[in-house]
C-alpha cells in the first residue's frame, strides 16, 4: 500500500505489528490516527490502550513520539468517542462529540502546544489595569492550561471584574499561541455587547487597544443594544466556522443561544433564555476544532438541567480548553467544570476595598410572615387572570390564604403600600445625609399579565414617592427594549428605581445602585446570591457610596435563610450595628478580636468612600494622606506587628471624634426623561404546539397519550397488562416514545409537573405510566418502587452475605435504570468491578438469570 497516494482517508484493518488495526487515518500521505472501534454495549473509555499498542507497532511510520508512531488515538462504540494525544505525558484522554477532520489533525501535527504554554507561563503579567487579585486569576489559569487540564472554573464575587480578567487572559493566550480561536459565550444580549465593548475599551499594549491588535467579532446587536454609543461590531464571517484555519487568530462573542441554534437547530433551544431570537442564525456544520479555548461567562446556570442541556452540549462540541466563569459556583458547574483553579470572595473584595458592604432592613409584615385572612361580609375585587377583568365582590364565608399564596393568589394593597412607606422613610434619611436619594431595586414576586405584582409596585411607588412616572419604572423579559432601559437605569438619573422579577437578578451592572428590596421569596441560593450582587459594586457616579442596604420584607427570614451557605452573607447581619468606638473597644479587650477587626476594616473602607476632601484633610494628621482606605487595608497586619502602636491611634479620642463627625460628601440630584415598556408572555409547560399548559392539563394530556397509546407502544402495554415481559430495551422503547415526534414528555418534566399537582417529588417513569392509566396506581419514587421490588422478590428466603452484597449492587444499580439486564453486570460500574456475572452468577449457584427476571417483573408490578 503506497501511504502517499493516501489523504484524508481511513483505512480499515491497517496492519501493524502489534495486531491489525481497526481504522488508521491517513493524512498527506502519513499514519496520523487510529481508531479502534467496538460494539454498542461497550464503553470506549477502556479501550484506548487497544490503540495504544497499535499506534506503537507502526514502526514503519517517519513519526516518533516516545514510541508512538501515530500521535492522535480513538476509540469508539459508535455513539461515544474518546480521544487520547500522546505526544505528552500529562495530555489526559478525553470524550469528544465527533472525529477530527483532516484539517484538524494536520493543524495538531504542527501546533507545538508545549512550547506555547512554556511561554505563556514565563511572560510577566505587568497589566497596570489589572488588580492584583486579576492577576492572580490569570496565573492560576494558566497553570491549569500548562498541567494540561482542559476544563476549570473561576469564581470570583459579582462586581470584581471577571470580563476584564478574561479579555486579559484572552490577550495572553493569544499572544503566546496557546489559542488562537477563542469562542466567548454568555446567555444574554446584553452580556454579549458588554463584552464586545470591554474588548474595545481594554488596552492590550500601551496606546493599541484590544479589538485593534486582535479580530473582534460577534453575533448581530441591536441598535439600541448601544444607543449613542459610536461603535459598530464585526459580524463573524461563517466560512471563519465552517472551515477554521491554522491562520486565523480572532475572538468570537456569541449567547448560548445563537451558538445552540448553529450547532442543532431552532428545534434544539427550547425552554433557553427568554429573550427574541436572531433571525439570521441557521444551524451550520460546525467542525469540533472551531475553537482552540471556550469561556463560558455566567457558568452558574443550566449546565445539569434536562430542559436547559443544550448549555453542556453546546459545550461539549467543542475539542477545547473550556473556562467557566461565575460567582456563585453550584456543586454541579464544579461537576462538569471539575477544577476551581481561583477563588476571590465577596468578603475578600469587600475587605480589600473593591467592593461594598451592605446593611441590612427587616421589614416585618404579617401579611408576608402569616398570610391573609378575610372574614364573612368583607368586600373584595375579584380579577379574571386571562381577561383582567375585575368585579366587586362580598364573601359569604371567611377565607384564609396562607403566605405562600400572597401574590399569587391573593393580594393586599394596604401591605404592599406600608413596605412602600417604609422604604421611602428610609430613603429620605438617606437624601438628608447625602443629598441624594438612592438607586434602588425592587424584586417583585412576579410580571403576570393582569395580575402583575411588578406593575402594582410601579404604581405604588409612583404615588408614594411623588416624583413622577420617569422616576419609577418596570425592567422585566416583557418590557420593550429591555437592554436599552438597563443602560438608562445604570448611566443616568432617571429611572431612580426600578421594579424587576428576574431579568435584573444577573449579569447586570449598576454601580451606582444603593438599594436592594426583596418583596418576592427566593429559595436557590444562586439566585439569592446573584440577587445581592447587583449592589456590591462601588459608585461611578457617587463614588462616595460606602454600602447598600437589603431590605428583607420577610422579617430578615431571607438573609437569615441563606446566611449560613452563601459567601456573600457569611457575617451574619446585626439588629443594631456597633459603633466604631465599640468596635475598637472590643478589639483592645480581645472580645472576638478577629471578628471586631474585620468589622472595623469595613467600617473605614465605608467611611472612606463617604468623607469630603475637607474631611480627608482632617484624616491627614493621623494617617498619612489621609488614605484610610490603606490604613484599613493593612489593619489586621499592623495589629500584629504592633498591637499597642496601632491602638494606641485607634483609641486616641480626637480620631475617634473624626470617626464619627467626619464630614461627607454631597451630590445633587437630577431629573431624566420618561420611558415606556411592553408586556409580552413567555410560557413554561408546552404541548407538541408549542401551547402554554398548567400542570394538570400538562399530566391530562399525557394520561391521554398513554391511554391512546396502550396498543401501539409496547412498553405501555407490558408495563399495564405483562410485568414479566419488563426489560431495559422495554424502557428504553417508553422513553423513547415520549419525546419522539416533538412530544414533550421527558421525565424532569413529567416528575415536575406530579410534584406540583401531587406534592410528590421525584417521581419514576413507571408508576407516572401506570398511575395516568389508572389513577389509583401509587406514586414511587424510583428508590421506594426498588425497594418494594426487592422486598417482593426476597420475602421468604435466606442470603448469605455474598449473596446479600450482590443483591445490594443491584439495588443501586436499579435505583437508577429501573431494570437490569446480563450484559449490565460487564459494564455497569457497580457490578463490573466486583467481577461482572461469573462471580455473581456463581454466588446464586447459577440461578441469577431467574432471580433477576423476578426482580425486573418485580419492578414493573
Amino acid at each position: 500500500m503506497r501511504l502517499p497516494d493516501h489523504n484524508g482517508c481511513a483505512i480499515a484493518e491497517y496492519p501493524t505489528e502489534a495486531g491489525p488495526a481497526d481504522y488508521a487515518l491517513c493524512v498527506d500521505g502519513r499514519i496520523l490516527a487510529i481508531v479502534e472501534a467496538k460494539k454498542l454495549g461497550l464503553g470506549p473509555q477502556n479501550v484506548l490502550t487497544q490503540s495504544e499498542r497499535y499506534s506503537r507497532g507502526l514502526t514503519d511510520s517517519p513519526l516518533d513520539f516516545d514510541g508512538f508512531h501515530a500521535p492522535f488515538l480513538y476509540s469508539t462504540n459508535g455513539e461515544v468517542i474518546w480521544f487520547h494525544d500522546v505526544r505528552h505525558a500529562m495530555n489526559r484522554s478525553r470524550r469528544i462529540s465527533h472525529f477530527h477532520t483532516p484539517n484538524a489533525l494536520r493543524e495538531m501535527l504542527q501546533d507545538d502546544f508545549d512550547s506555547a504554554c512554556q511561554r505563556l507561563v514565563a511572560t510577566p503579567n505587568s497589566h497596570p489595569f489589572l488588580r492584583p487579585y486579576q492577576i492572580q486569576a490569570n496565573t492560576e489559569t494558566e497553570k491549569a492550561i500548562a498541567s494540561r487540564k482542559r476544563q476549570m472554573l473561576l469564581a470570583m464575587a459579582t462586581g470584581t471584574g471577571k470580563t476584564v480578567t478574561m479579555v486579559s487572559q484572552i490577550c495572553r493566550l493569544m499572544e503566546t499561541g496557546v489559542a488562537k480561536r477563542i469562542l466567548f459565550l454568555v446567555d444574554r444580549r446584553a452580556l454579549a455587547a458588554q463584552a464586545v465593548r470591554t474588548m474595545a475599551s481594554f488596552e492590550a499594549k500601551p496606546g493599541l487597544k484590544f479589538d485593534k491588535l486582535f479580530e473582534v467579532y460577534s453575533q448581530r446587536f441591536f441598535r439600541e443594544d448601544f444607543a449613542d454609543e459610536p461603535f459598530d461590531p464585526k459580524v463573524l464571517p461563517a466560512s471563519y466556522l465552517l472551515d477554521p484555519k491554522p491562520g486565523h487568530a480572532f475572538v468570537y462573542v456569541s449567547t448560548i443561544q445563537r451558538m445552540a441554534i448553529n450547532l442543532f437547530g431552532r428545534n434544539a433551544i427550547f425552554g433557553i433564555g427568554d429573550e427574541e431570537l436572531d433571525e439570521d442564525a441557521d444551524k451550520l456544520d460546525i467542525p469540533i476544532h472551531a475553537f482552540d479555548a471556550v469561556i463560558a461567562d455566567e457558568c452558574h446556570r443550566g449546565y445539569t438541567t434536562k430542559e436547559l442541556s443544550v448549555w453542556r452540549n453546546t459545550l461539549d462540541h467543542f475539542d477545547a480548553v473550556k473556562i467557566g466563569l461565575t460567582a456563585t459556583p453550584a456543586a454541579h458547574t464544579k461537576a462538569y467544570f471539575k477544577d476551581v483553579v481561583f477563588r476571590y470572595s465577596y468578603e475578600q473584595a469587600v475587605r480589600e476595598g473593591y467592593l461594598v458592604d451592605y446593611d441590612v432592613v427587616a421589614i416585618h409584615s404579617d401579611v408576608r410572615m402569616k398570610g391573609i385572612f378575610l372574614k364573612e361580609g368583607e368586600h373584595v375585587d375579584v380579577v379574571d387572570p386571562q381577561t383582567g377583568l375585575e368585579r366587586m365582590d362580598v364573601l359569604e364565608a371567611e377565607r384564609e390564604f396562607d403566605a405562600t399564596e400572597v401574590e399569587r393568589r391573593v393580594t393586599s394593597p394596604d401591605s404592599n403600600r406600608k413596605i412602600v412607606e417604609e422604604i421611602k422613610q428610609h430613603a429620605l434619611k438617606h437624601e438628608q445625609l447625602t443629598g441624594r436619594l438612592p438607586k434602588a431595586l425592587i424584586f417583585a414576586a412576579n410580571d403576570l399579565p393582569h395580575t402583575s405584582h411588578a406593575d402594582r409596585l410601579v404604581d405604588m411607588c409612583r404615588d408614594i414617592f411623588g416624583r413622577g412616572d420617569s422616576f419609577v419604572q418596570k425592567i422585566t423579559g416583557r418590557a420593550d427594549r429591555p437592554i436599552q432601559r438597563i443602560r438608562e437605569f445604570r448611566n443616568r438619573p432617571d429611572p431612580g428605581m426600578v421594579v424587576s422579577v428576574d431579568l435584573m437578578s444577573t449579569g447586570v451592572d449598576i454601580p451606582d445602585l444603593e438599594y436592594i428590596v426583596f418583596l418576592r421569596p427566593v429559595k436557590s441560593r444562586i439566585l439569592f446570591e446573584q440577587m445581592m450582587g447587583r449592589g456590591t459594586r462601588k459608585g461611578e457616579k457617587f463614588p462616595d457610596k460606602s454600602h447598600f442596604t437589603v431590605f428583607d420584607c420577610f422579617g430578615g427570614t431571607l438573609i437569615e435563610y441563606f446566611r449560613q451557605c452563601t459567601g456573600i452573607t457569611a457575617e451574619p447581619p446585626e439588629q443594631v450595628s456597633k459603633s466604631v468606638v465599640e468596635l475598637i473597644d472590643d478589639i483592645w479587650n480581645n472580645r472576638d478580636r478577629e471578628y471586631a477587626t474585620r468589622c472595623l476594616v469595613k467600617r473605614l473602607q465605608r467611611i472612606n468612600k463617604e468623607m469630603s476632601a475637607a474631611a480627608r484633610d482632617g484624616f491627614a494628621a493621623f494617617v498619612p494622606d489621609g488614605d484610610l482606605a490603606g490604613f484599613a487595608r493593612d489593619l489586621p497586619n499592623k495589629l500584629v506587628g504592633d498591637f499597642t502602636g496601632t491602638m494606641k491611634l485607634l483609641r486616641d479620642k480626637d480620631f475617634q471624634r473624626l470617626l464619627q463627625t467626619f464630614r461627607r460628601t454631597r451630590q445633587d440630584f437630577l431629573v431624566a426623561y420618561e420611558t415606556k415598556d411592553e408586556v409580552r408572555s413567555r410560557y413554561l409547560m408546552r404541548d407538541v404546539f408549542g401551547n402554554e399548559l398548567k400542570p394538570d392539563d400538562y399530566l391530562e394530556a399525557f394520561a391521554s397519550f398513554v391511554k391512546e397509546n396502550v396498543n401501539k407502544i409496547e412498553a405501555i402495554a407490558i408495563l399495564l397488562d405483562r410485568p414479566a415481559e419488563w426489560c431495559t430495551n422495554a424502557l428504553k422503547e417508553l422513553r423513547a416514545n415520549l419525546t419522539g415526534l416533538g412530544r414533550r414528555f421527558t421525565v424532569d418534566s413529567l416528575q415536575r409537573a406530579h410534584e406540583m399537582q401531587y406534592h410528590k417529588a421525584l417521581v419514576d417513569i413507571i408508576s407516572m405510566v401506570k398511575h395516568a392509566a389508572r389513577e389509583e396506581a401509587p406514586l414511587l419514587t424510583a428508590e421506594e418502587r426498588v425497594q418494594a421490588a426487592m422486598t417482593r422478590v426476597s420475602r421468604g428466603q435466606t442470603f448469605t452475605p455474598e449473596q446479600q452484597q450482590w443483591l445490594d449492587r443491584i439495588r443501586e444499580h436499579l435505583i437508577q435504570n429501573l431494570s437490569i439486564e446480563r450484559e449490565d453486570f460487564e459494564v455497569v460500574p457497580v457490578l463490573a468491578r466486583h467481577g461482572g456475572w461469573a462471580p455473581a452468577n456463581r454466588a446464586f449457584g447459577l440461578k441469577l438469570a431467574e432471580i433477576i427476571r423476578q426482580i425486573n417483573e418485580a419492578i414493573a408490578a
